[in-house]
């Protein structure tokens, strides 16, 4: 019966528990996109899980929705990921990073002026994140098949580029309506060439790029993220299981080292259908989970290992919290997304600081 202290072996990753750190965008990188001190720092603190999924990377400037979000497309990008990936290693931890593509989740204030592309012409409703003037999402530049195999190619040198940074692996973010999803889903795909349609075409961009990232780095060292509810960035599908059912057995036939999903526990979750479907690829659980659902995943088997993404910018030390059901720090919105602050970032205490501070105060 696995336990959060468990060993897991994901492809070639050995993992030492089960608790893995979710991808978080904090966007505390440069206006360049390189990797700061103080994210080595952060990532650092956070070593003791089984693994950490970096926040979500792009690929391009042109693959980008956010300001401040990191890259993996310069030389200085790979400095300053080496500088991150260096420090986890030495506190004995692993880090993978997640490549990403936004989509028609951008802005032409983003990207020099010119429109967001995506799978076909579907605008995406509701505003655009962090950006001032407030402003509604454009109607997005359907792709052209040379575009497509173009950004299949830009994954491939990002994955190129962590392998020069340090990491111990790729995650492809394929979840929560950015590009990939936007390709998979029926919503955002109404394309009549051999990217849109059926079900095989709509997952062809997915497992192109996953191709290539095993291209690089070996099966045993790439996973996907994906997010079957398509509850984020005005997403859906008219037969999720169908979809990301067949995704997961095409991911199964490559043996990739683990699927992750965002998807809460309920009655309609199709997480665990998916993993019946992949040919025993390991499957990382994620969203709401509390210490109770992540421990009876974990001894059902039901998941192979549990992840926590807001309790992990709280709690540095969030694995050892679980282990002894401890109280975990409160999270502070203020300072949470895009500021050169420590505050909110590094500056929570883990239990044995706390204890310190305690004991100094006596």
């Amino acid at each position: 019966m696995a336990e959060f202290n468990t060993p897991l072996i994901l492809g070639d990753l050995h993992l030492k528990n089960r608790v893995i750190m979710a991808p978080l965008t904090r966007s505390r990188a440069t206006d360049d996109r390189v990797p700061t001190a103080m994210m080595a720092e952060y990532y650092a603190q956070r070593a003791s899980s089984g693994l950490i999924i970096s926040e979500a990377t792009v690929i391009s400037e042109e693959a980008n929705g956010y300001r401040n979000t990191p890259g993996l497309f310069t030389d200085a990008q790979v400095e300053g990921w080496k500088v991150v990936t260096q420090a986890v290693h030495e506190q004995q931890g692993l880090i993978v990073a997640q490549l990403w593509h936004v989509g028609r989740v951008s802005d032409p204030e983003l990207l020099g002026g010119q429109t967001p592309v995506s799978a076909s012409a579907v605008q995406q409703a509701g505003h655009v994140s962090l950006l001032r003037p407030k402003r509604g999402y454009v109607v997005p530049r359907p792709l052209e098949i040379t575009e497509i195999k173009s950004i299949v190619e830009q994954f491939k040198q990002a994955a190129i580029r962590a392998k020069e940074a340090g990491f111990d692996g790729v995650e492809l973010h394929a979840a929560n309506g950015y590009l990939i999803d936007q390709f998979l889903q029926t919503k955002t795909n109404l394309r009549d060439d051999e990217y849109g349609g059926t079900v095989e075409n709509r997952a062809r961009l997915l497992l192109e790029v996953i191709d290539v990232l095993i291209e690089v780095w070996g099966a045993g060292r790439v996973g996907v993220h994906l997010a079957p509810r398509g509850d984020e960035h005005d997403m859906g599908d008219d037969a999720p299981r169908e979809t990301f059912g067949y995704a997961l057995e095409q991911l199964g036939q490559r043996n990739i080292a683990f699927f992750f999903t965002r998807e809460y526990l309920a009655d309609d979750s199709i997480s665990n259908y998916m993993k019946e479907r992949s040919n025993g690829v390991p499957y990382i659980a994620n969203m709401r989970l509390s210490r109770e659902d992540a421990m009876q995943l974990l001894a059902s088997g039901q998941a192979d290992a549990v992840s926590f993404g807001k309790a992990y910018i709280a709690n540095p030390d969030l694995y050892e919290r679980l282990m002894v059901n401890a109280p975990l720090n409160e999270l502070v919105l203020e300072n949470m997304i895009g500021t050169d602050v420590a505050e909110g970032y590094i500056d929570y205490p883990s239990m044995q600081n706390k204890c310190a501070a305690d004991r100094s105060q006596n």
